[in-house]
């Protein structure tokens, strides 16, 4: 989707000095509160998309708006330092802050477990780990080139492993109201790692609202249909977004997992569309890489949330994937690659978007 500024390009000689005017990534550092001393980088895209990576979160990204709206949900906590040792329990939802995109993994997923290897916290360490920099690229439009991106490399090891390393780089375009991600993990031990990853994307209030249609193809699991599932969902079936529920205060949830359908091609494509606000978020990834989709949804009182989760497997934990045969374990040297699109959707797409 292009924006009108963006589409008269060509004609920018003579009257822009900078390219900043359109879009780029300018980093910052926060300097109050719970998130004091976290480096950030707000990316925006010169479409009306705009949103912030947080360096010392894993290159996750907390706040994203498209014009006025906000896409992204942001927790009661928001910006929190990362605090690596918060790995105990359920320890990681006292640094979570929601936000567009939140890394789960990269050997856990799902609640806390144990086994004869060790110890895991809920949805693993990757969240708490600050990023190495690698490089920022900006537009160039001397050059004609529109493009821009940000590269980082964040490391979960200890000392005889295991270890992996994911590089990961969003990137994007001028005029275009999409996010790209590429990340590549890579065991860079010398014995076999388990690896598992969750794409928590997290979005709240005004794209999502009540009536807010869920789209997603593919069929629900048995296990994750239950009965303890709300009657709302039990109707709707995790096809619409819910009013505040009552029961969701506190630690209710209705939980799917979907083992998605990707038609002719490797591309799942799932989202939301707010016919009412002519607004939606179209998510693609790649079935092969991510076979995968949990939907998560939480419509407390002042807590009103939805996400839509592609992974490797179900949040089920380390110890459970590696009981039911499932987990993945990446040898000396090799490396797994995972590649999503977030686009924000606006008018005529909302409405086919189906």
């Amino acid at each position: 989707m292009n924006s009108p500024e963006i589409a008269q390009i060509d004609n920018w000689k003579r009257k822009i000095s900078n390219s900043q005017q359109l879009g780029g990534i300018e980093t910052s550092v926060l300097d109050n509160g719970s998130g004091r001393g976290v480096r950030i980088a707000w990316i925006n895209t010169g479409s009306g998309l705009r949103y912030k990576v947080v360096l010392d979160r894993g290159l996750d990204i907390l706040d994203c708006f498209f014009n006025e709206s906000s896409l992204a949900w942001i927790s009661h906590s928001g910006h929190v330092s990362p605090q690596p040792f918060s790995n105990k329990g359920i320890d990681w939802l006292r640094t979570f802050g929601g936000g567009l995109l939140t890394t789960c993994g990269l050997s856990n997923a799902g609640p806390p477990n144990s086994d004869e290897t060790g110890e895991r916290g809920l949805h693993g360490n990757f969240s708490n780990i600050p990023a190495e920099l690698i490089s920022i690229k900006q537009p160039d439009l001397y050059r004609n080139d529109l493009s821009f991106e940000i590269v980082g490399k964040i490391t979960e090891t200890s000392t005889f492993g295991p270890s992996l390393e994911l590089t990961r780089t969003i990137s994007g375009e001028l005029g275009s109201a999409a996010i790209r991600i590429s990340d590549t993990v890579l065991n860079k031990g010398n014995t076999p790692a388990p690896h598992m990853v969750l794409y928590h994307i997290n979005c709240g209030w005004p794209l999502i609202d009540d009536g807010t249609r869920i789209v997603w193809q593919g069929e629900i699991i048995p296990k994750a249909s239950d009965e303890n599932n709300t009657d709302f969902n039990k109707k709707y079936q995790f096809t619409r977004c819910a009013p505040p529920l009552k029961e969701h205060d506190g630690f209710g949830e209705d939980v799917a997992f979907i083992n998605p359908s990707n038609g002719e091609s490797d591309q799942v494509v799932c989202g939301y569309a707010n016919d009412a606000l002519q607004l939606g978020l179209k998510i693609s990834f790649s079935k092969k890489q991510l076979p995968w989709l949990i939907h998560w949804q939480h419509w407390g009182e002042n807590e009103y949330v939805t996400a839509l989760e592609p992974a490797t497997n179900p949040p089920i934990g380390q110890a459970e994937a590696k009981k039911n045969q499932t987990l993945i374990m990446l040898q000396p040297g090799e490396y797994k690659s995972y590649d999503l699109i977030l686009e924000a959707i606006t008018g005529k797409d909302v409405n086919d978007f189906k």
